[in-house]
C-alpha cells in the first residue's frame, strides 16, 4: 500500500473535552510517559480546562485516535514587542501509525488554523530535534543547564549589593503575588517569555509527590526592597550524605530578577544553604548574570540545548512588525511546503523605524527555507551558519551578512518553561 493510499484510511478533525482521555493516551504513548493515564489526566485536565479544547486536532482511523496536536494562545515577547504566539503542544502519533503522513497532515491543518485565527507565529519545544524542521520550525533559542559545586560558588567581590534589599524564604503560595509582579516585568521584555496566566502559575507551583521525587518541598526565596519585589527563586533541596559528610543539592526550578543587586542576593542565598555541595539550574539564559557574577565562570559547568523552535506562519506579517538592529534591503525567495501562502519572493526594506514587506517578481538576493527565518527571528541564530553549510543560497554577495546584522539581538532569548 502506498503512503497516499494509507493516508486515505484516516481523517483529521477537531476534538473536545470528552475525547481528551483518548488524546492523552496517544501523547503519553508517543512521548514515553512515565505515569499511568489516570495520573496524566489528573495533572493535565486543570490546565486544559482553563485553556480550552477548541484548538485540539486529532487524526482518526476507523474510530481510533492515532494522532494529536494542540496549541496554547500565548502573549510572548518577541523582537518588536509582545505578540500573540501559538504555543504548539501535545503532538504525538500512535506507534503503529508512524511514517504514514499522519503528523504531516496534522501540522498542515494546524498551520492553516493558526493563520485563519490571525496568528503570525508558532513556537514549540521539540522532544526530538529532527522532526520539526521539515514543518518550517527553526531552532531559535539555546538555553543552558548549569551546575556549580562548592567551593566554586563564590561571587565576584565587586558584584552589586544593595543593603536595602531583604530576602525571605517562604511557601510559594505566600510568595505568589510578588513572583507574579516580577515575572510580569520580565515577560514584557525578555524574548521567549510568555505572560503567565493563573493556570500556568498553578502548573509551575504544583508540588505533587511524583514531582518532588526524592527532593524536598518547593520553596520560594523572594528579594525585595522599598520599591517592591525585585526577584525570586523557586527551588527544592535534596539531602545526601556520604561517609565524609553532607553532599546535599539545591535544584533551582526558576530564578528571575529585575535589578542587578537582586541577582546577587538570589545567588548568594542559593549558594549558602547549609549541608549542600552542589546547585543545579536546569534552565538559564545564555547570558544569565550568573556567568558574569561567578568569581570563576569556568567552574559553572554548562550544557547547551535548543529550547524554542519558532515558525513564521505569516512571513510578511512577522517580518513587518519585527524590530531591526540595522538597515537592510533584500529580496527573499522563501520556500514553504506546509504554508504555501508564504512561498515566493518578498522584498524586505527595514531599519530602526520599522519594516515594509511586499511580494515582488524581482530577482532574489537570498533563497532560503521558512525554517531558516524562524531560526533567526529571535536574533540568536545567524543565517550565516546555514550559508556556510550550503543550506541556503546567496545570490548577492554580502546579503546574508547584512540581513544577519539587521536581525541581531544583543540579549539572549529565554523561555525556561516547557509547554
Amino acid at each position: 500500500m502506498t503512503r497516499e493510499q494509507q493516508q486515505e484510511t484516516w481523517t483529521v478533525r477537531g476534538s473536545d473535552r470528552d475525547e481528551f482521555p483518548r488524546i492523552a493516551r496517544v501523547t503519553s504513548e508517543a512521548l514515553l510517559a512515565q505515569h499511568d493515564l489516570d495520573t496524566v489526566l489528573e495533572r493535565a485536565l486543570p490546565l486544559h480546562d482553563a485553556e480550552g479544547y477548541e484548538r485540539f486536532l486529532v487524526a482518526e482511523d476507523e474510530g481510533q485516535v492515532v494522532g494529536t496536536t494542540n496549541y496554547f494562545r500565548f502573549e510572548m515577547a518577541l523582537p518588536g514587542g509582545v505578540r500573540p504566539v501559538a504555543g504548539v503542544t501535545g503532538v504525538g502519533v500512535w506507534p503503529t501509525h508512524r511514517r504514514r503522513g499522519v503528523l504531516s497532515a496534522l501540522m498542515r491543518r494546524q498551520l492553516a488554523d493558526i493563520r485563519e485565527a490571525g496568528g503570525r507565529y508558532a513556537a514549540l519545544w521539540a522532544s526530538e530535534g529532527a522532526i520539526y524542521g521539515r514543518f518550517g520550525y527553526g531552532p531559535a533559542a539555546t538555553e543552558i543547564n548549569a551546575a556549580v559545586r562548592r567551593p566554586y560558588t563564590a561571587l565576584r567581590a565587586d558584584a552589586p549589593r544593595d543593603g536595602s534589599l531583604v530576602g525571605r524564604l517562604t511557601d510559594p503560595q505566600e510568595a505568589l503575588p510578588d513572583m507574579e509582579e516580577v515575572h510580569r516585568q520580565v515577560a514584557a521584555s525578555q524574548n521567549g517569555q510568555f505572560r503567565r496566566a493563573p493556570q500556568w502559575w498553578r502548573r509551575m507551583l504544583s508540588d505533587r509527590p511524583e514531582q518532588r521525587g526524592d527532593k524536598g518541598p518547593l520553596r520560594a526565596f523572594v528579594v525585595g526592597g522599598p520599591g517592591g519585589p525585585q526577584g525570586y527563586a523557586l527551588y527544592r533541596t535534596l539531602a545526601r550524605y556520604e561517609q565524609d559528610g553532607a553532599y546535599g543539592e539545591v535544584h533551582v526550578t526558576e530564578v528571575h530578577a529585575i535589578a542587578p543587586a537582586a541577582w546577587t542576593a538570589l545567588y548568594e542565598h542559593l549558594f549558602s544553604r547549609d549541608l549542600t555541595d552542589r546547585v543545579l539550574f536546569p534552565f538559564l539564559a545564555e547570558d544569565n548574570p550568573l556567568l558574569y557574577l561567578a568569581a570563576d565562570r569556568d567552574r559553572v559547568l554548562r550544557q547547551h540545548s535548543t529550547s524554542l523552535w519558532i515558525r513564521l506562519v505569516d512571513v510578511p506579517g512577522a517580518l513587518s512588525e519585527r524590530s531591526w538592529a540595522a538597515p537592510v534591503e533584500a529580496v527573499l525567495e522563501v520556500g514553504d511546503r506546509f504554508a504555501p501562502w508564504n512561498a515566493g519572493r518578498w522584498r524586505l526594506e527595514a531599519d530602526a523605524s520599522g519594516a515594509r514587506v511586499e511580494g515582488t517578481g524581482a530577482a532574489p538576493d537570498i533563497a532560503l527555507d521558512v525554517s531558516h527565518l524562524g531560526a533567526a527571528h529571535l536574533g540568536q541564530t545567524p543565517l550565516s551558519g546555514y550559508l556556510r553549510a550550503g543550506l541556503l543560497t546567496e545570490y548577492t554577495p554580502g546579503a546574508v551578512a547584512r540581513l544577519d546584522a539587521a536581525l541581531h539581538r544583543p540579549d539572549a532569548p529565554f523561555c525556561g518553561l516547557i509547554f
